[in-house]
Formats: structure tokens, C-alpha cells, sequence
């Protein structure tokens, strides 16, 4: 179970990181982007997710770092992170749910960070602290 979770958990900590890399850079073709994203309004809204997603990043780098030098710090560490990826996509989700706008665009990859890691937390949270990861 957590084998695949922090094989997800690696490409969705360093998509995070590219997705506010590219951002930043403008590189995202407008039919690509979210309902007004010239709105500076959805601007800031995007914007805010930063600090989140790069700590969601930065928690899960680490994690998978110290798990892989057997450290069982890490295991604790991943939890957050899932935590924290999961919180951003479920923030997505409600914003997106009450400006009743559905594009699968962006539905779909917030659902994803919104429902993977609900099995490795299931996983983290059922064991004992010494034997996880």
C-alpha cells in the first residue's frame, strides 16, 4: 500500500513545485487555465494554495528521503504530507463546488490530490509509530 503512495507522492510533490514554476513563468496556454485566470481576484486565490502545496512538498521530499536512509521520522513526516496534500485538493474542490463551475480540467486533478493519499493515511493511522512505512 504505501509502496504506491510514495511513488504518487513523489510526482505529485515535484508536480507541485513545476505547477507554481510554470505558473509563475506564465506558461500556461489560456485554454489550459482555469474559468477567469486573468482575474486578479482568482489570481491571489491561486496564489494561495503556495504555501501550502510547497509545504506539502517539501514534508513529502523529506519524508521519502528519510524513509529511504530507514529513519522512522519519516513515516511521521510523510502523514502531514498527505494531510496537506489532501487539505489543497479538498480546498480546490469546495472553491470549485461553490462557484459551480465543473470543469474536468481541473476537477479531475484536484480530486486526485483530494483522494490519493486517503489510503496511506489509512495505513499510517492504523499502524503502530515503530512499524510504519
Amino acid at each position: 500500500m504505501l509502496r504506491a503512495t510514495k511513488g504518487l507522492m513523489l510526482v505529485t510533490d515535484v508536480g507541485f513545485v513545476v505547477y507554481f514554476g510554470v505558473t509563475g513563468l506564465g506558461l500556461i496556454p489560456l485554454e489550459w487555465a482555469f474559468a477567469d485566470y486573468a482575474n486578479p481576484l482568482m489570481v491571489d486565490w491561486n496564489w494561495s494554495f503556495l504555501w501550502i502545496d510547497l509545504l506539502a512538498s517539501v514534508t513529502g521530499l523529506t519524508s521519502l528521503w528519510l524513509l529511504r536512509r530507514g529513519r522512522a521520522s519519516g513515516s511521521s513526516l510523510m502523514l502531514v504530507s498527505l494531510a496537506l496534500t489532501m487539505a489543497s485538493g479538498l480546498m480546490a474542490i469546495a472553491f470549485w463546488t461553490l462557484r459551480v463551475d465543473f470543469s474536468l480540467a481541473w476537477w479531475i486533478p484536484n480530486l486526485y490530490l483530494m483522494l490519493f493519499p486517503v489510503p496511506g493515511i489509512i495505513c499510517l493511522t492504523s499502524q503502530p509509530v515503530g512499524s510504519r512505512a
